[in-house]
This record gives structure tokens, sequence and C-alpha cells, in this order.
């Protein structure tokens, strides 16, 4: 049974979310700061995290530094705060998911199923391949360093690189890319990709601004050349 930690300080989204997650067979944990958020995800793990920014101890994105110290559970953001600016700082943080409030239950519900999807769809071994001074291994889903230092990658940053690497040298459109990463629902949040490449770029390439193998096709899609 998938595990869910709400993180929010409003009594009725958390009594909501709660009779609307365990009706669909979810395991639900709630918490209504930051701090008890972080105490309860590492006593007891959960498989993915919904999470609000405004939180009365913490900022919700100082709890998904905290949780990146030491998982890569997916974390859904559920808040108010609708600039982009809050959004961008959210998932660098680590973040895989954004869902503006006031939301509708079935939408935050999409989007856990399309991240669980994520989350569970085991990939078929593959080769090791080399970004820089980094192997990535396919096949144990891990990415190290050179000097033997592994590298964390989000269960979504994972799977839009395991897209490109499986693609040596071929374009992926951003089309084909937001479908199989995120769902048909998300084809036109192209602001997703340009997030999540420079994220990818930030932890795989040598110099990201000038990027060798991770590359972006402008209007097109991207590529992974090796």
């Amino acid at each position: 049974m998938t595990r869910i930690l709400v993180v929010d300080d409003e009594p009725q989204i958390l009594r909501a979310l709660r009779i609307n997650l365990r009706a669909r067979g979810y395991e639900v944990q709630v918490a209504e700061t930051g701090t008890a958020a972080l105490k309860t995800a590492a006593s007891h793990p959960p498989d993915l995290v919904v999470l609000d920014l405004g939180l009365p101890d913490l900022d919700g994105v100082e709890v998904i530094r905290g949780l990146r110290g030491w998982t890569t559970v997916p974390i859904i953001v559920l808040s108010g705060r609708a600039g982009s600016e809050d959004k961008v700082s959210a998932l660098d943080a680590g973040a895989d998911d954004y869902v503006t409030k006031p939301f509708g239950v079935d939408e935050l519900l999409a989007r856990i199923r399309a991240v669980t999807r994520r989350l569970g769809g085991a990939a078929p071994a593959g080769p090791a391949l080399r970004i820089g001074r980094h192997t990535v291994d396919l096949a144990d889903r891990t990415v190290t360093r050179d000097d033997g230092a592994e590298v964390r990658l989000t269960p979504t940053q994972w799977a839009m690189l395991e897209k490109l690497l499986r693609n040596p040298g071929k374009l992926v459109s951003q089309r084909q890319l937001l479908h199989d990463v995120w769902g048909p629902e998300y084809q036109h949040e192209t602001n997703y990709l340009r997030q999540y490449m420079a994220q990818l770029r930030r932890k795989l390439e040598d110099d990201p601004a000038r990027p060798r193998h991770l590359i972006t096709e402008p209007g097109m899609g991207y590529r992974y050349r090796p």
C-alpha cells in the first residue's frame, strides 16, 4: 500500500485529503508543521509527500531541502503561492510537481497517480553510460562521480534522464517527454522540461551553461549526446 505524507496547517484540507486518499486505498500520514513532517518522514518513510509551502514554522522549500538531504521520495507541492518564482524555487529544491490552491481533489489525485506511475515503473536492465565525470547505471539506477560519490536524482529526474539515455543521439520531442514522464494531461507544460533539464545539467554536466551531453534542440526537444 502506498504511504502518503500530507503536510498542511489547514485542518480542513488535512481532513479532506485523509478521507479522499484513504477511500482510494492509500495509507495516509499527516503533519501540520515542517518540523513534524521531517520527523514523521524520518521515522516512518513515506512513498510520496504532499507538501504545503506556507507552514507556520518552516518554509516548505526548507522542508523539501531537508527531505532531499537523505531521500528521493516524490514530493508534490500544494500551495496558495501561484507566482512562477515560488514554483521555480520549489522545483529547484527538488519537488516533482506543483499544484496551486484552490485545487480540485480529482486534479491532485491525477498528479499523485502520475508520480506513482513514474515511481513504480521499473526500468529494464541497461548499460552504464557516461555524462562528463559521471557514470549512469540504468540497471542499478545509480549515478556515481569519478571520485566515488553518489549523485541523488529524484524519481522525475530519473524518468526524464532515462528517456534520453535510452535514445542516444536521437531527438526526443517535448511532447513525447511530457507524455511519457508526466502523462498525457501535461503536454503543454514545457516549463517543466526547462526546469528539470536545468537540474540535471547542474548535477551531471561539467559545465551546465555549456552542456556537452544533455542537449536542447530549441523548439523541438532534447537529446543525449554520448
